[in-house]
This record gives structure tokens, sequence and C-alpha cells, in this order.
């Protein structure tokens, strides 16, 4: 009797061994039911943390959820919208884009203007020249008229008003000025005078291997200085603006294909006025140097849109093209005339609109208030 109940029992032994392997070999290579519902919360979490990283756009926008489903496109292996990590790349312009545009004008033309006219250390120095556009400023501050020739005007006074600085000395210069108090808000000073919902984008984008640049008709050392001391972490070398020359100071006027840098030198702001880095100019040096073909741009005017078209036309990828418009005059120093263009303009082009006054549930933060 006793060796019939072995008998019985062994094959039963066998099966449930068998069985123990199969599970286990399972739950090894992550396969079963139990792993399918593990994956359904990573897949919540995925999308919670999307929905987190646009916490302060409303959950209606449409330009939100077209953006979050296009970084989902084309981030994900073996999606048709594939993007390598290489080729992942978006520009940004600065004012009015990332920043506050107008307060009361350009943050450049507003450092110029203090340079010229309020620095102690440096107006009695200033050129007549300087003085002429820094006059100009000022009647653009007053009418709200800007003269039709001022931005290569205001760039080559920005030249030589910076002129024998490092670029140190420039980039510091320009960081403390941000740190002066925005004149058209309570609670903010000009360097935090940058758009949370904007921050959140190219927090997005970089948790996600896009690289992020900012290509901006503000001269360069002029935008790293604000953005060195603003809430927004980008290094130099993905900054791009309008420029002026830059020289050894033992150099003189010697040209540069006949100098050499010495132990004695420094590398100065030369006070020759180059490029403004404004419509087709932001392709060209896009293209020197980036080198790739943008995927993702963002701007705020007409001249964005040459950025815009060459990041849309012709690409090899999933590519577009987003345009905030100034409508929000409670929050923001809007233009409601000039939003209504843009929309229009969006709808013509096939870029896609940003509404400030309703996509954003904040600008600058709730403390944060105009004059």
């Amino acid at each position: 009797m006793e060796n019939t109940k072995k008998n019985v029992w062994k094959p039963i032994a066998i099966v449930a061994l068998c069985l123990l392997l199969i599970v286990s070999t399972c739950y090894g290579l992550g396969v079963g039911y139990k792993q399918s519902d593990e994956s359904a919360p990573a897949s919540s979490q995925t999308q919670e943390t999307s929905a987190e990283a646009l916490s302060l756009w409303n959950d209606d926008a449409a330009a939100k959820q077209e953006l979050l489903d296009y970084v989902a496109a084309v981030t994900a292996e073996g999606s048709a919208d594939f993007i390598p990590v290489e080729n992942r790349i978006a520009v940004f312009d600065l004012d009015g884009t990332l920043a506050c545009e107008t307060d009361p004008v350009y943050f450049d033309h507003c450092i110029l203007k203090y340079r010229v006219l309020d620095d102690p250390d440096y107006k009695e120095k200033a050129t007549d020249f300087e003085k002429e556009v820094a006059a100009d400023i000022v009647q653009w501050i007053d009418t709200g008229v800007s003269p039709d020739d001022l931005m290569v005007r205001h760039g080559r006074a920005v030249a030589s008003a910076f002129s024998g600085l490092t670029p140190e000395e420039f980039v510091s210069y320009v960081a403390d000025y941000a740190k002066t108090e925005a004149p058209g808000y309570n609670n903010m000073t000009r360097a935090e005078a940058f758009y949370k919902p904007m921050l959140e984008v190219v927090d997005l984008l970089e948790q996600n291997d896009f690289t992020v640049y900012i290509v901006s008709g503000t001269d360069r050392f002029i935008v790293r200085g604000l953005v060195e001391a603003s809430p927004l972490d980008l290094p130099a070398n993905q900054i791009i603006g309008s420029d002026e020359n830059m020289v050894a100071t033992d150099q003189g006027d010697t040209d540069g294909m006949d100098y050499v840098f010495d132990d004695d030198d420094q590398l100065v702001m030369g006070g020759e006025f180059l490029v403004k880095n404004l419509d087709m100019n932001k392709v060209t040096v896009i293209q020197q140097e980036i080198g790739v073909q943008p995927v993702l741009a963002f701007g705020n005017s007409g001249s964005d849109f040459s950025m815009a078209q060459y990041a849309l036309n012709d690409n090899p990828y999933k590519a577009k093209a987003f345009m905030l418009c100034c409508d929000d005059t409670e929050r923001e120093n809007g233009n409601p005339e000039k939003a209504e263009k843009m929309v229009k303009s969006c709808e013509e082009n096939g870029y896609t609109a940003i509404s400030m006054k309703n996509d954003w549930k904040t600008i600058y933060g709730d403390n944060v208030t105009r004059k």
C-alpha cells in the first residue's frame, strides 16, 4: 500500500516541479500577467511626468498637447517618427519667446541706455554717436515709436560702448544690470522676467535629450549675461546672437592674419559691429554654428519666420514651429493687434500658435503683477 502511494505522488510531484520551473522562468524573463500589470503603472507614470513637465500650462491648451504628443512620438524607439538624439535640435528666440520682450523696450536697448546715460563709470566717456542712439531709445520709450534704422545703429553703439572689456567682464556687467528691478512689474527683477511655462518647455526637451539653443537678435554676450543671472540653465556655447568683433589687447590695428596672440594679451571686445542676427541671418548662423537642421523652432515675430521655415522645409524628420502670441494685457505687456496678426500668420504658414493669455496658468509667477 505504501508503494502504491509513492507511485501516485511521484508523477504529481514531477508535474508540480515543472510548473514551478515554467512560472519562475516567465518571471525571470519579465513576461506574464504580473509583468504586464506592473508595466501599466510605469506607462501611467510616464504620462504623469509629461503632464508635470508642463504643469503651468492649462490642460485644454492645444499647443501643450501637440508638443507633448510630438516629444513622445519622436523619442519612442521604433516609432516611425523617431529622431536620433544628435538630430534633436531645438532653437528658441529670446525676447518675447523665452523672456519679457519690452519693459519698456528690449533688454539690450535698456542696458545701452543705462551704460551711456546713467552709468557713473562710463557716461562721461560715451561718444556722441552712442549718445544719439541712447536719445533715440529714450524717444522710443516716451512715444512708443522706434526709428526704422535703430536696430543696426543700436548694434553699432553696443559694440563701441563695451569696447575694451573682456568677454567675462562684459557678461558680468550684464548679469549685474539684469539683477535690477523690472520697471514695469512688482516683485521681479529683469533677470527673473523669463516666462515660467516656456522654462518648462526647455526642461521637457532637455529631459528628452534635445539640445536647446537660443538664437537671438540680441547681442550674444548680452544674452549670456542675462541668462547667467536668470533661472534658465543654458551653457554659453548654446547661445547665439548678434555679434561684434574681438581683438587682443596689444593687437591695435593689426589684422588678425598678421598678429599672434602672446602671453601679455587678453581677448577683449573690439568695438566693431558685425551682424544683426535677425530674419535670414538666423538661418545662416544656425548652419554655421550648429551645423544641424533644427526639428523644433520657437519664436514670436516675423523676424523668426525664416528660422521656423528652415526647421520645417525639406526636413527628413518630423518638425514643428511654435509662435508665441502676446495677447495677455493683464499679466504681461500684451499687444492684442500684434497677437491677432501672429495667429493669422500661424494659420497661413503651418505654425502652432501659443496664447499667453489662454494657454498659461501663470507667466512670471502669481506674486508678480504689472504696475
